[in-house]
């Protein structure tokens, strides 16, 4: 079999248009420095726009908009990639440049945006009864959905020989399907997206569906409510097949490297010296500033400047009604104690968010003490493949 290949042609055009775009940007921030370290009153010299300065800083803009016209000559050139077959490398890099800054890819129409899908073995499902018949064959009534997290891919749910969406169908006889999307959008766009899609597959499905179930890890779990909440208020029918909602590592109220990384963003434009450089801080993507507190509705960020510091101003959502809800938290401890001193929990997640808990009662998500567990000595990304996870999953599939 050929090997996929790490990088298609199209891909060059579009990761030299972001390329472009991170010049500009970069050029921007310079200037604003010497301009500011020139005039730190806050004065300005008609001249340094036309004296060597300008000159300099104008040139570097003109000949990287020579290059981008270029790149916009090349683009109709190039193969459509929609489908072609791409390396673990290749899915992992586009992954990842989504989740910091997928808003900005979709904004400028690159190219590199990932398009929301539901897929299997890395191709995306044709979603039509049909079509579903000859690709999952033979699909149950049983349909199981993994959502993976944050600068992740549905591949990356195979790791270290383990896949909880293989296990299950194995072993219980589910038919597995895993979202694919673009984590850096605000979760509850992308809840609105994977409630309407969820609407399609289930009225697509080729059997009577039995029962629903999703696995959501870290954002995932996020996105997972978030389309609950949106399925339920459009009146969708796929909310009424959900039975079991697990979430694995999931910042319910959010993750502090957010929080804090928006208080540095915060204390850069305090200085003048240093406002420039807060620019940069702003190119993270609406889904990880999402992760600050664990925004899940648009009204939660509609209107706001999401990289001002601000208190925790989300509507409490709490979890679906009559559906089973379970949350595994992780933490890099090798054993387990007052989880509201566990601020870092798995190394990204605190312990106290994956379960729900909050300061405020009206925040806290209801979990049973039956269906929570802390996991001691593990990372967050260990939530993908650890045995004691799948036990764990699998005693509550049971």
């Amino acid at each position: 079999m050929t090997k996929a290949p790490h990088l298609h042609p199209a891909d060059l055009v579009a990761f030299g248009r972001l390329a472009t775009d991170t010049t500009l940007g970069v050029t921007d921030v310079v200037e604003a420095v010497h301009r500011q370290a020139a005039f730190p009153s806050g004065g300005r010299d008609p001249a340094f726009g036309t004296g060597i300065a300008g000159i300099v800083y104008n040139s570097i803009r003109g000949v990287t908009r020579l290059v981008e016209g270029g790149l916009s000559v090349l683009t109709p050139l190039m193969p459509p990639t929609k489908q072609r077959r791409s390396s673990p490398e290749r899915e992992a890099l586009v992954a990842a440049l989504n989740g910091v800054l997928g808003d900005y890819l979709v904004g400028t129409n690159n190219p590199l945006a990932i398009s929301m899908s539901l897929r299997r073995h890395g191709r995306s499902l044709e979603i039509e009864r049909g079509a579903l018949q000859a690709t999952l064959s033979p699909p149950t009534g049983k349909v199981l959905l993994l959502a993976h997290g944050l600068c992740l891919n549905d591949l990356q749910w195979q790791r270290k020989g383990h896949d909880h969406g293989a296990a299950l169908a194995s072993e219980l006889g589910y038919t597995a399907v895993y979202l694919h999307y673009n984590t850096g959008l605000h979760v509850s766009e992308n809840g609105c997206m994977l409630a309407d899609l969820m609407e399609k597959l289930l009225g697509q499905w080729p059997v009577p569906i039995e029962e629903l179930a999703i696995i959501g890890h870290s954002m995932g779990g996020l996105v997972s409510r978030s389309a609950y909440h949106y399925g339920t208020e459009a009146g969708h029918d796929w909310p009424r097949h959900l039975r079991r909602l697990i979430f694995l590592g999931v910042p319910h109220h959010g993750a502090p490297l957010e929080r804090i990384g928006n208080w540095v963003n915060a204390m850069l434009e305090i200085n003048p010296y240093t406002i420039p450089f807060a620019r940069l801080g702003k190119i993270r993507s609406a889904g990880i500033t999402d992760m600050r507190h664990g925004s899940l509705l648009e009204q939660d960020w509609k209107g706001r400047d999401r990289f001002a510091l601000a208190p925790d101003v989300r509507i409490p959502l709490p979890l679906p009604a009559g559906v089973q809800c379970y949350a595994i938290a992780a933490t890099k401890r090798r054993t387990i104690g007052d989880s509201s001193h566990d601020v870092l929990g798995d190394g990204l997640v605190p312990v106290d968010s994956a379960l729900g808990l909050h300061r405020n009662p009206e925040m806290s998500l209801a979990f049973s003490k039956t269906h929570q567990q802390i996991l001691p000595n593990m990372n967050h990304w260990d939530l993908l493949s650890h045995p004691a996870v799948n036990d764990r999953i699998r005693r509550w599939f049971g």
